[in-house]
């Protein structure tokens, strides 16, 4: 479906897979028998993840406790590799769906499947099709938005906005929300809808950046549900996104060898670390450092070098599968680099100014009580997890690299830290790495094996599962920033 203008002649290139719905290139050719991989993920061996699960009890005491399904799911599994982490996870999202809050159940897991559909993600949204159902959801409101009251309709915008540009987001979208009528939303509502769509949106970055599969299904004689509309799908195995098919032997990266690769950044954050206790950059260095940080980030493409057609005809032609779309309004609305070329200069939000500590965290928890703890225990703990470890290193401080990750997800969405030196981002992150922190945070659908395993190829997968956790609360945290402050600009 063309809605941008652009001449039909482009999608004639294209074809429709009839599994998965996913935009193809014609001249791929698919020969493969088996059209998922085995395991949790497509991207990671499973015996990496079964191992990890069968040593620790505490991961199926967590399980036990606090998942909402009752069972181990693949989420779960490949966050195992962190069970810290996972505790945190687990408690916080058993909190925001299950415990007292101001939203039924019911209109919780529809919110977390309008979030999960701005990025097509399948996974999460036939995982709450099914919580919605059991806890007494009206299976008609499934069929799609016009189905739903009114009320539940009104959060499309905010939805929107949230998902692709929360720097549009403003008191007046606020005041919309809350303003008095039968449809209006009070704030305590209002915050735990904004904290369940920050918290799926997140999580399909999550799920796409670690090649979550589709879960089995025991009913099924194949195991798999192949009816769910997933990211990996048989179509997939000709776009890179085969664990068997994987080689990079002929990498098109460009990348030096993958040992010395390492070494070169053992190397750059030592001399970082010792620069940095040499001489401090002036103020107005660092804010040039992080404007240029910011405008190089425009030209770091997710699409065009990685995936199967160019970045141009890949938002034009599109097509989003009506299972998909029937829970979303303006399919067709996507991130925008905050530092646009050629478009009015937007304010850089600085995060002195609003921070999480200072603003959010007692906002959220004044309206949304507890909410706030359970959500500043998991920031704090996948900011400072750490092993002290890199690939083969042992005893390595890896704070600058996880700060680096963080920072950068903030970057892109126009936030600002005074006291970072973002000159370090383009010292510690390389290209293929950049490409692929900017296409599991702002179009996680795209990501594919092969950008998973063009970065860090000495490092271990759990090392990758951990990028991909600092990426998704460095992205839900940007999402909160931006809509707690709007909420406190409407309360003064």
């Amino acid at each position: 479906m063309n809605r941008s203008g652009s001449s039909p002649s482009a999608a004639a290139n294209y074809l429709l897979c009839t599994n998965c719905r996913k935009v193809l290139l014609k001249d791929k050719r698919i020969r493969v028998s088996q059209p998922l991989t085995r395991g949790p993920s497509a991207f990671i061996p499973e015996k990496e993840v079964v191992q990890a699960n069968t040593v620790d009890e505490r991961t199926n005491f967590l399980v036990e406790e606090y998942s909402t399904s009752g069972r181990l799911d693949n989420i779960t599994q490949v966050m195992s590799l962190h069970t810290q982490y996972l505790e945190s996870f687990l408690r916080s999202q058993f909190y925001m769906l299950r415990m007292d809050g101001p939203l039924p159940l019911p209109h919780r897991h529809y919110i977390a499947i309008m979030a999960a559909a701005r990025h097509q993600c399948s996974y999460l949204i036939n995982m709450h099709v099914d919580e919605f159902l059991k806890t007494g959801g009206i299976a008609e409101w499934l069929n799609g938005l016009e189905y739903v009251p009114q009320r539940l309709k009104n959060l499309n915008e905010i939805n929107k906005l949230l998902a692709h540009r929360p720097w549009l987001i403003t008191k007046e979208h606020i005041q919309k929300l809350v303003k008095t009528g039968e449809n209006n939303w009070s704030l305590p509502e209002l915050v735990h809808a904004v904290v369940l769509l920050a918290h799926y949106h997140a999580l399909a970055s999550f799920v796409f950046g670690s090649g979550i599969n589709p879960e089995r299904d025991p009913e099924i004689s194949s195991g798999f549900r192949i009816i769910s509309v997933n990211n990996f799908c048989v179509c997939d195995l000709a776009n890179d996104n085969n664990i068997e098919n994987a080689s990079l032997t002929g990498n098109n990266f460009g990348i030096v060898d993958s040992l010395s690769e390492l070494e070169a950044l053992m190397e750059r954050m030592k001399r970082l670390q010792e620069e940095r206790e040499d001489e401090e950059a002036s103020q107005e260095e660092m804010t040039t450092r992080f404007e240029k940080e910011k405008k190089e980030s425009l030209f770091v493409v997710s699409g065009d070098t990685f995936h199967a057609f160019p970045h141009s005809d890949f938002e034009d032609d599109m097509i989003v599968t009506s299972d998909v779309s029937r829970y979303i309004e303006d399919p067709g609305f996507g991130y925008e680099d905050f530092a646009r070329r050629g478009e009015e200069h937007l304010p850089t939000f600085r995060a002195q100014d609003y921070t999480w500590e200072n603003h959010g965290f007692s906002l959220v928890n004044r309206l949304y009580s507890d909410i706030g703890h359970l959500l500043d225990e998991k920031f704090r703990m996948v900011y400072n997890l750490t092993y002290n470890t890199m690939a083969t290193h042992e005893d390595v401080d890896t704070t600058m690299l996880r700060r680096a990750l963080f920072n950068y997800v903030h970057c892109m969405f126009g936030i600002r830290y005074d006291d970072y030196d973002y000159g370090e981002v383009n010292q510690l992150l390389e290209r293929s790495l950049k490409v692929y922190i900017k296409t599991v945070t702002c179009y996680p659908e795209r990501t594919t094996k092969r950008m998973y395993d063009s970065y860090w190829r000495q490092f271990k997968h759990s090392e990758k599962v951990h990028v991909n956790l600092l990426l998704m609360e460095a992205r839900m945290q940007a999402e909160l920033l931006y809509a707690l402050r709007a909420i406190t600009r409407h309360l003064t």
